[in-house]
């Protein structure tokens, strides 16, 4: 971690402060804090940054969603149910594949022409016009679909983590009691899975602003500016646009705020949890 984050973060520091192009750029010349203040001043990367950063929170609220949708409703299924090797590794799965095959293949199923899932749903009379993968509607809503399908079973595994910590003993009393489900949903479960729910949000934040590979099968850097999210831009600017050092420069002053709010959840997961 400390070679190969820690210490590469230091190193580039200094290119912050530069009008670095690319690499093996041989002229860089020292622009002070313009960088940091293109972002409120400059209208051209405004016009990147500020349409990029609104589909990425918008991602981040749908995808947050999903984490609940697949991941809780799956552990409380196999909490239930009992545990299943085949099933836990079914679900799991996904997980394994890359980010880039699974793109590709969300892309097969919902081109408008000729994507598979498009035609199937046609024939059952479901949908009068095939969904376009590519349309600003169709990429915010199956892309949270397709992110959180595929973690689902790690966030399943956080939240079967807080539900295997409940003593049986209280779930057990509930139930004699005459507590229904629902009942002991909320008054059992989920308060003393809090610690659960931080952790799985702090990796939904993590890994919502880190989804790339997904988003260039769906033609974030060439042919889909709805994919185009803010680490799609801050790679944008370092490779194609040439400018490094204000694309590098853009991605510390957005992951800053994410470090002081990760560190505030851990905080309070810490509190919740001792």
């Amino acid at each position: 971690f400390v070679g190969l984050t820690i210490v590469p973060f230091i190193i580039a520091i200094p290119m912050l402060f530069t009008d670095i192009a690319q690499f093996n750029d041989p002229q860089i010349n020292w622009v002070g804090f313009h960088n940091f203040k293109a972002i409120f001043v400059d209208r051209g990367v405004q016009a990147d940054y500020v349409p990029a950063l609104r589909r990425t929170l918008t991602f981040v609220a749908l995808n947050y969603t999903t984490v609940y949708i697949f991941g809780l409703s799956l552990a409380l299924l196999m909490y239930e149910v009992g545990f299943r090797g085949g099933f836990f590794t079914v679900v799991y799965l996904p997980l394994m594949v890359s980010g880039l095959a699974v793109g590709y293949m969300a892309v097969m199923l919902f081109s408008q022409e000729t994507g598979t899932a498009n035609q199937l749903l046609m024939e059952l009379n479901l949908i009068k016009k095939g969904i376009d993968i590519y349309s600003p509607g169709g990429t915010m809503f199956l892309l949270p679909l397709l992110v959180g399908w595929r973690y689902a079973g790690y966030n399943m595994a956080i939240f079967l983590s807080g539900l295997l910590s409940i003593p049986e003993e209280t779930i057990e009393s509930a139930v004699v009691d005459g507590a229904s489900y629902l009942q002991r949903l909320t008054r059992i479960y989920f308060p003393q899975m809090w610690p659960s729910f931080i952790l799985a949000t702090t990796m939904c934040l993590i890994g919502s602003f880190a989804v790339f590979d997904e988003l260039v099968a769906l033609g974030a850097l060439y042919v889909n500016p709805e994919a185009n999210l803010l680490s799609t831009l801050f790679f944008i600017y370092g490779f194609q646009v040439e400018r490094l050092g204000q694309g590098m420069t853009m991605a510390v002053e957005t992951f800053l705020p994410l470090v002081f709010l990760g560190a505030a959840l851990q905080r309070l997961q810490r509190r919740l949890q001792y």
